[in-house]
């Protein structure tokens, strides 16, 4: 058995990369099955085309509402215990997934699935956070990003190479032995990370008053909110990506495979970037020069989009002007999440959670208003993206001033 709690402030790279792959459920369970769409929609919504991105809102709203849960329950428990029920969780409910009937029982399935899935979205920050803050957090954050981000290049491909050898379900009897995997890892190697004396008792008040003042604190909430739009984004791009490149561009599964898996390469470069960037230039400087960046891209992309440019015509802009605002986003996540949760390492759980919360709510937010819209051009795209965008650029703006009120940058 592994040791009881991790004393030393420090996390050996073994640990980080199984960090980022209990993280990279939340990229698997949600693009693998993306090239299969179609044939979904075919057999379980009755040919209704689209319908099948209602199953990413469905899994969305279950990470929001299964990381509400899990953090105060961490700040309690430690973080094994429920890392190892959220693992139990997701592998029950990737089963039900393959063996679903009919579209609404498949919905249920993936909600349940996401309840368990959201302790690996929440714990593995809270880890992080239990070891170390600053700089250094926002290196192991970057690491974190580049294990995280494998799965979203081998998730599509992978997906439509399932589909090319047997069924769809298969993809979800993969997603039960990845469940199953992680779930003996942890088992067998990983410790706790959070040790007895800094934990607090559970009860529903002290939760309530935790979210509070969470909630009332500008630092944290402007910070927590730009790393959420910077979700929001990222997953307008995630589930809508089908029928942009699929169905309006005519990529096959194989070429859309292969760009979602070279936009994921860009997003991990930038990440890794910052992550060598982060212990020269403040943090709170890359975060700034990320979002300018994300703006200019985004207002290009709309801009196009509009103007008609940017289509079916011409499928290598739409894939430039993609890639270029999913790249700043690496320099924004990591670096947004390491100042919300800089001054809550006594809480680190439940500041993860309220932010994961906050954060996956907006995800099936874009995954629901993208869903219901019809795609004659990638402009339904530009516009969510860059509402997005404006959001963060709003943020940004609140938490520079909360932090001139302070006297300070903000940046640890």
């Amino acid at each position: 058995m592994p040791p009881r709690s991790l004393p030393a402030p420090a996390m050996p790279f073994w640990m980080i990369a199984l960090l980022g792959l209990l993280t990279a459920i939340g990229p698997l369970a949600t693009d693998m099955y993306l090239p299969a769409f179609p044939i979904m929609d075919a057999e379980l919504a009755g040919g209704h085309a689209g319908a099948s991105q209602v199953t990413l809102a469905a899994w969305f709203a279950g990470l929001a509402v299964g990381q509400f849960s899990l953090g105060p329950i961490s700040d309690r428990l430690g973080r094994r215990l429920p890392l190892l029920g959220g693992l139990v969780l997701f592998t029950v409910g990737s089963v039900g997934c393959a063996m679903a009937a009919s579209f609404d029982l498949f919905c249920l399935c993936r909600f349940v699935s996401a309840l368990g899935g959201a302790a690996c979205a929440v714990l593995p920050r809270a880890i992080v956070r239990d070891v170390a803050t600053g700089a250094a957090g926002a290196r192991m954050m970057s690491q974190l990003m580049l294990v995280f981000g494998v799965m979203p290049i081998l998730a599509p491909s992978l997906g439509s190479l399932v589909l090319m050898m047997g069924h769809w379900r298969w993809i979800f009897i993969i997603a039960v032995i990845y469940g199953a995997a992680g779930l003996m890892t942890v088992l067998a190697t990983m410790p706790d990370t959070m040790p007895v004396d800094r934990r607090i008792a559970f009860s529903l008040t002290g939760t309530i008053a935790r979210y509070g003042g969470l909630v009332r604190e500008p630092v944290f909430m402007s910070s927590a909110l730009i790393n959420s739009f910077s979700s929001f984004v990222m997953f307008a791009y995630i589930t809508s990506a089908p029928m942009v490149f699929e169905h309006l561009l005519g990529f096959t599964p194989t070429q859309f495979g292969v760009f979602f898996g070279l936009n994921a390469g860009i997003f991990i470069a930038c990440a890794q970037m910052n992550g060598s960037l982060v212990h020269r230039i403040d943090l709170s400087r890359l975060l700034d020069g990320g979002i300018a960046c994300c703006l200019l891209a985004a207002t290009a992309c709309l801009t196009l989009s509009l103007a008609g440019v940017a289509g079916p015509a011409h499928p290598v802009l739409v894939c430039v002007l993609i890639s270029s605002i999913t790249g700043c986003l690496g320099f924004i996540g990591p670096n947004a999440t390491v100042l919300a949760l800089t001054h809550h390492g006594h809480q680190a759980g439940s500041a993860s959670a309220l932010m994961g919360t906050i954060q996956f709510s907006l995800a099936a937010a874009s995954g629901f208003i993208l869903g219901h819209v019809a795609f004659r051009t990638p402009a339904p795209l530009a516009v969510v993206v860059m509402a997005g965008v404006g959001c963060m650029v709003a943020c940004n703006m609140w938490r520079h001033a909360c932090n001139r009120r302070l006297g300070g940058s903000g940046a640890p």
